[in-house]
């Protein structure tokens, strides 16, 4: 964990100048040597259909989703730096498997590089039908991005855009009965009153420690989506 927490972080002290707010934006995901890593440890999974899948970026990667769950059969289908254009290009991988359930986080990425929150919103939706299209038994859930703590320290600066993420979770909510799928706000479970992700769920203001999946977790199973 500590090892994926330091790759998920280099690239940010690498690139520390530069530019943001970039007229065309950057749809490369922000590790791209670690895509194929995963994808290639995917592609080693045998086929098993009718299973959970919780799908996104580093966030989604770093849940102990089968201990938090209690389910064994859970599928982590986290890239950490991933972006909705990533996810978008590896959805076989997940419609070959023809899931009962995903659970789907995605977008801080594309905000930490300056795509446009519609952009985001629209690609999630292209997501959400394409999977739709290949399984029409699977129930999709939307999840809203999770709040960002700049005041923690080592928190990389390319995410200190707190208003990008209340704007895309508003168009995320507003899009779900055009995509058919459930949105689930994660984002009030860690939010403090100054609206920054609560201090004592993140690492550096970004990621979120295995306590808060306890928390989410337990918010999927006392609405009914787990």
């Amino acid at each position: 964990m500590k090892y994926l927490l330091l790759l998920l972080l280099l690239p940010f002290g690498l690139h520390a100048q530069q530019i943001t707010n970039q007229r065309v934006y950057d749809t490369i995901p922000f590790i791209p040597e670690h895509t194929p890593q995963r994808l290639a440890l995917f592609a080693k999974e045998p086929i098993v259909t009718g299973k959970i899948i919780f799908l996104g970026n580093s966030i989604t990667e770093m849940g102990d989703w089968k201990k938090v769950t209690g389910d064994t059969t859970v599928i982590n289908r986290g890239i950490g730096g991933d972006i909705t254009f990533g996810v978008l290009k590896r959805l076989k991988d997940i419609t070959d498997r023809q899931p009962s359930k995903v659970f789907l986080l995605i977008g801080i990425n594309d905000i930490g590089k300056d795509i446009p929150d519609p952009v985001i919103a629209d690609n999630e939706l292209k997501i959400v039908k394409e999977i739709h299209s290949k399984c029409r038994q699977t129930k999709i859930y939307v999840e809203s991005v999770l709040p960002v703590n700049s005041t923690v320290n080592h928190f990389p600066q390319h995410y200190d855009k707190e208003e990008h993420v209340l704007a895309l979770n508003k168009l995320l909510q507003a899009n779900a009965a055009a995509g058919n799928y459930t949105f689930v706000d994660i984002f009030h479970l860690f939010v403090d009153a100054d609206g920054r992700l609560q201090a004592q769920y993140t690492y550096e203001g970004l990621h979120v420690k295995p306590a808060a999946y306890v928390v989410w977790v337990d918010y999927l199973r006392k609405m009914g989506y787990l």
